[in-house]
């Protein structure tokens, strides 16, 4: 996963778990960026009696810095959870049709405050309400509305939202960490003897817990001036979102509470996905997780010879054959002359000169930051392969919901990338194939701030109908009737995944004489269908579709890093907007 459960320690305090970070021009309002940090990982629905929740002992940070060299604009969010009747047990004792409801037995608001620079903290705002969790349809019989009254427009401009929503990531969780063997090529992998097949969303029908800024883009300039040239290093900002716990706490055994007192320190935190969780070592992740991501030159020899890279050749025997070749050649050299390529799209963004109109550069300074040219407007069609693909508005140009990060620094990792910086390295054929095959099918991102999906609720999740899933919300008139019974509009997406389609699938074949000198070409081609995204939910019993379709290369080598190609119709494969409220 992106970063859930990414380390020892923060997989034992998931509500300092910095799941995931965003952060990209919002498509509905181009003169502002959006920033999204998720917290608490793999919450399930039916999460009850004791509800998720932010923890009131966290202080949570979402961190811009436009200089490069520092955190410059730092929002702080402290949470307060209310009881309102202690002796009773449930979360709420009636319906909750609005925020203010006294049903609402454990309401949780917060305060947020601002620091920019070396200046004291601001406060912003304070007691804003956070929406409950999706509970079901008599609990929480309108939902939508519920998270709509739940953000708030600061004085000072921006926009906040802090809340439950659904899961927006997708991977195939079970089939990378079971010795990354991806199910659309498992028939190549040196260890299993299975078929090839689509990939599943592990993360299908969980939620997370949001923390979403609104932010206009003059508030986030070095100069406060409105970035309108991508040429411009001013147009760029670095984004990360941490947690922080007190540096002593104490268990009160007479009272049954645990107290907190001291200075903060970072526990968590996270910029470019995946950084923590696949490049760092299993014993310097806590570290990670500490340190400040303006000292992350200490980590520069993970991103520059990365162990998954190294082992992709032997997992696939002869599928990346110039990528050993690049290994064995790189391996004894000083970082700095490994995989330069890795290093400017994860520790420095990418500079000008190497992605035609393009950059993304912070300067020298290393850090996971995730970086943002806030001067480059939003794609009409977005395309989940983000810059690989030409997309110039997506992944590693910050991240957006619907990016497929996992596919893409798949094959960042396999060599395509590499070519950049050694025009003399060809990548293998399969190198713009490898992917995890997950897709965003059955996700519905909002049209409008804060974009991220209605959670799903404990009633409808998993399905009890035969008929799959609609939008989240609650139960409508409009839901269609099947043998199981009626599917209210308020029943949840089931994730993309499975072996739908699989029929018009040829198997890869196995074996040198197949792989032979063209390495994987011919067997990619004989497999037309690989990275087919075949969407699951679509039309679903509200009527309307739930996913795009086919795969966002459908078949064909995507094109360089940068290079340009009109966006195709089956690249939309991810998740797409609806509208809440």
């Amino acid at each position: 996963m992106s970063s859930h459960r990414e380390a020892p320690q923060t997989s034992q305090d998931p509500v300092a778990d910095n799941t995931d970070v965003y952060a990209f021009v919002s498509p509905d309002a181009p003169d502002t960026v959006t920033i999204i940090a998720n917290y608490v990982p793999l919450e399930a629905p039916a999460g009850g009696p004791n509800f998720y929740a932010f923890g009131d002992d966290v202080l949570y940070e979402i961190v811009i810095s436009n200089s490069g060299k520092q955190a410059d604009i730092i929002y702080q969010f402290h949470f307060t959870t209310t009881v309102a009747d202690p002796a009773v047990f449930l979360y709420n004792t009636g319906p909750i049709t609005s925020l203010s409801d006294s049903t609402w037995n454990n309401k949780q608001s917060y305060d947020v405050s601002v620091v920019k620079g070396s200046a004291a903290a601001k406060k912003l705002g304070s007691g804003l309400a956070c929406p409950p969790c999706n509970i079901g349809p008599l609990s929480t019989p309108n939902y939508p509305s519920l998270a709509t009254a739940a953000v708030h427009t600061l004085a000072t401009g921006e926009k906040v939202f802090a809340g439950q929503r659904g899961e927006a990531f997708f991977v195939d969780l079970g089939a990378v960490f079971d010795l990354a063997d991806l199910r659309p090529f498992a028939n190549l992998h040196a260890g299993s003897s299975l078929g090839m097949s689509s990939g599943v969303n592990t993360l299908a029908s969980s939620n997370v817990h949001t923390i979403a800024l609104q932010i206009p883009k003059t508030m986030l300039t070095v100069d406060g001036s409105n970035p309108t040239k991508a040429a411009s290093p001013k147009s760029v900002i670095g984004v990360y979102a941490s947690a922080k716990r007190q540096k002593t706490r104490v268990y009160n055994h007479a009272q049954g509470i645990i107290g907190n007192s001291g200075p903060y320190t970072q526990v968590s935190r996270l910029g470019m996905p995946l950084f923590n969780e696949v490049l760092v070592g299993l014993g310097q992740k806590d570290l990670w997780n500490s340190a400040d991501p303006f000292s992350d030159s200490q980590f520069a020899a993970n991103v520059a010879f990365p162990g998954l890279a190294a082992l992709l050749p032997t997992l696939y025997p002869n599928v990346f054959p110039h990528l050993a070749a690049l290994n064995a050649k790189l391996k004894a050299k000083p970082p700095a002359k490994q995989r330069a390529d890795l290093l400017a799209i994860f520790l420095t963004g990418i500079p000008t000169g190497i992605v035609p109109g393009f950059q993304n550069n912070t300067g020298t300074t290393q850090a996971d930051l995730l970086r943002l040219n806030m001067a480059i407007p939003p794609s009409t069609s977005p395309n989940p392969a983000g810059l690989v693909a030409g997309d110039a508005a997506g992944f590693p140009n910050g991240r957006r919901l619907e990016d497929d990060i996992v596919t893409i620094e798949l094959r960042a990792l396999a060599g395509v990338t590499y070519a950049l910086v050694d025009k003399t390295y060809t990548p293998d054929a399969a190198a713009a194939k490898v992917t995890d095959g997950a897709t965003g099918a059955g996700i519905n991102l909002l049209s409008s701030f804060p974009y991220m999906p209605t959670p799903y609720d404990g009633y409808y999740t998993p399905s009890a109908t035969s008929s799959g899933a609609t939008t989240g919300g609650g139960p409508s008139a409009a839901a269609s009737s099947t043998s199981s019974g009626p599917t209210p509009s308020g029943a949840p997406q089931t994730g993309g995944g499975g072996a739908a389609g699989l029929g018009d699938r040829t198997p890869l074949t196995v074996g040198a004489a197949a792989l032979g000198a063209a390495g994987a070409a011919s067997a990619i081609a004989a497999g037309r269908h690989l990275t087919k995204r075949v969407p699951a939910g679509a039309g679903g019993p509200n009527g309307a579709s739930h996913a795009n379709g086919a795969s966002h290369a459908n078949g064909a080598s995507p094109p360089a890093l940068g290079s340009a190609r009109p966006a195709q119709p089956d690249d939309n494969t991810g998740p797409h907007p609806e509208t809440e409220g």
